[in-house]
């Protein structure tokens, strides 16, 4: 499914008239910032979290849950 010059230049017209020609460059502004951002997000997801941070906030829940078991047990 190709979109051919006769559709592009519809749905630019058809922008430009629901926007005005003063709105677009502000849109497109937009838009861009938009994009970035979204590929910056994808970018920080793929990013591996360091092993010794899991493990550490691991160890630290464990003995949170062990703490709470000993003080249910105490009451």
């Amino acid at each position: 499914m190709k979109i051919g010059v006769q559709e592009l230049i519809i749905v630019l017209i058809v922008v430009i008239v629901i926007f005005g020609p003063t709105q677009i460059p502000k849109l497109s502004k937009m838009f861009g910032k938009s994009v970035k951002n979204f590929k910056d997000g994808m970018s920080e997801e793929e990013e591996p979290v360091p092993t010794a941070k899991k493990e550490s906030e691991s160890r630290e829940t464990e003995k949170e849950s062990v703490r709470d078991e000993q003080e249910e047990h105490k009451e």
